[in-house]
């Protein structure tokens, strides 16, 4: 069975959010413009529909008129066991840059590693590893 992918509207920034992803996560990123698609619902260069497809799946759009723009409450994504150690770092890492670190990533009492943080677009993610 598919894992649910995240699908995240952004306001007017789809293709630098999603080009930002690609930075940290690695894989292929496809973009399709309103234009391509043929909507007139907003500016031809915005992004209609975009997928990241690699080691962590997104995907993502331009809100329209009628879509709501990123606002997260309550929810994290949770990337624990996606990674090794070294590349989990990494990852925590780099969406810090932008962001915000909520919980730093550090050994905990059972003995795995996680942390939190808050990206650019204010998504966070619960990232974490066992050192086996």
């Amino acid at each position: 069975m598919p894992a649910p992918v995240p699908y995240i509207h952004f306001a007017g920034r789809a293709a630098e959010a999603l080009s930002f992803y690609r930075s940290v996560f690695g894989g292929e990123l496809q973009l399709h413009t309103f234009a391509d698609f043929g909507r007139e619902d907003g500016a031809p260069t915005l992004i209609a529909h975009g997928e990241l497809r690699g080691p962590v799946d997104l995907f993502g759009a331009d809100a329209a008129a009628t879509d709501e723009p990123v606002a997260v409450s309550g929810l994290m994504l949770a990337l624990l066991g996606a990674a090794d150690a070294e590349t989990s770092r990494r990852w925590f890492d780099a969406l810090a840059e932008a962001g915000t670190v909520v919980d730093p990533l550090q050994r905990r009492a059972w003995g795995d590693h996680d942390g939190q943080v808050r990206d650019g677009w204010g998504i966070t993610w619960l990232i974490g590893f066992s050192e086996s």
